[in-house]
């Protein structure tokens, strides 16, 4: 069995035995776990329309998830992906606002480049932080999501606000149908196509040029790379700009297409459930594309589940979350194994303590 192949039979393993968590949580609540998961499978891949509304919301878990898988291939934990998703979002909607009236071929992608500047400008300031001074670029992101969320907050009731709204909810005002890529009743083929560029440049840029090859070492073994003469602060700053730029992409297509608007705390689960997926797929590309088509699906069920089944939309996130327990699990455990078996019984050297003469220049500390 190739390496691959043991990856996606292992990750299709630890997810059957989420789904059997859930089983029997849900069956402990009062519903039939049969019934439930046919209800799910039925909402998510077998229904009329389903394949479409997987790909609907697939399309921008994906853009973002492979922005996640760029910044933890080089050893970097970027948690923020929610918070870029938002910045991206905000700046596409100022440049949508400053530029109402003009043509749409200019509209668009300006919209487009402003979405990816926010949400690379919202992965700078950790990875200067992380580079610069060592701050740990979990913390820094996780708290840049909680910050991207009061902006949200603000513009939608401040700057950006609709006059005739209802105020029962803080939202911007509609964008104009002549900038819209796609709306909420069809599958819209612009933003298939862009996921599908994306796809393919980040696998090229992963498997084919310099900036992967070496981003990769970094994140396995920094010390080796640093010692080869690689820039670690370039490496580092690119991997967060461009994981940010990404999650700021995908923000910007739910607001120029299937939103029409921007809304306080929309999606809010959207970055995790990317990262969830970077983690699903071992941090392939082409694996994330299959994940993300698996947890679109999940998602489009959401909104199914309530009505055929009674259990509330909430029991995907449940999922999601025991699938996220499970795939963690996974990776501590099967690499402790296969480093055992690597070095003939003796553990990985990055478990030893570190030479003090040989401080390992890669502020993740990853080796």
């Amino acid at each position: 069995m190739t390496a691959k192949l043991a990856t996606i039979v292992r990750a299709l393993i630890f997810i059957v035995l989420a789904l059997g968590l859930c089983g029997i949580i849900f069956s402990i609540a009062g519903y039939a776990a049969l019934d439930m998961f046919q209800a799910i499978f039925n909402g998510a891949f077998l229904r009329n329309g389903a394949l479409e509304n997987a790909l609907r919301w697939g399309a921008p878990l994906f853009v973002t998830a492979v922005g996640v898988t760029i910044s933890f291939r080089a050893g970097y934990f970027n948690i923020g992906a929610q918070g870029q998703f938002y910045m991206g979002a905000i700046f596409a909607a100022f440049v949508a606002e400053w530029l109402n009236g003009w043509p749409a071929y200019i509209v668009i992608p300006a919209c487009f480049a402003a979405g990816m500047l926010g949400g690379g400008l919202w992965a700078l300031w950790p990875g200067l932080l992380r580079l610069r001074s060592g701050a740990d670029e979990v913390i820094t992101t996780l708290m840049g999501n909680f910050l991207a969320g009061l902006v949200l907050v603000y513009v939608t009731s401040g700057p950006l606000k609709d006059p005739s709204g209802s105020g029962q909810q803080a939202a911007s005002r509609p964008l104009d149908a002549a900038y819209r890529i796609g709306n909420s009743f069809e599958l819209s083929p612009t933003i298939i196509a862009i996921a599908v560029f994306v796809g393919a440049s980040m696998w090229f840029l992963v498997n084919r040029t310099a900036f992967g090859v070496v981003s990769g070492l970094a994140g396995r073994n920094a010390t080796m790379v640093a010692w080869q003469g690689a820039k670690l602060m370039r490496i580092g700053l690119a991997s967060f700009v461009i994981s940010g730029a990404l999650a700021g992409l995908a923000g910007t297509m739910e607001f120029m297409g299937p939103n029409g608007r921007l809304t306080g705390g929309f999606l809010p689960g959207h970055g995790f459930t990317a990262i969830l997926i970077a983690l699903v797929a071992n941090l392939s590309i082409a694996g994330t594309a299959i994940a993300a088509l698996f947890f679109g699906g999940l998602a489009s069920a959401a909104l199914y589940l309530p009505i055929i089944t009674g259990l509330p939309a909430s029991a995907i996130a449940i999922i999601n979350a025991a699938i996220a327990l499970f795939i963690t699990a996974k990776s501590k455990t099967l690499d402790d194994i296969i480093n055992l078996k690597r070095f003939g019984g003796r553990w990985n050297s990055t478990k030893q303590p570190q030479s003090k003469s040989l401080k390992n220049p890669h502020p993740t500390g990853t080796g």
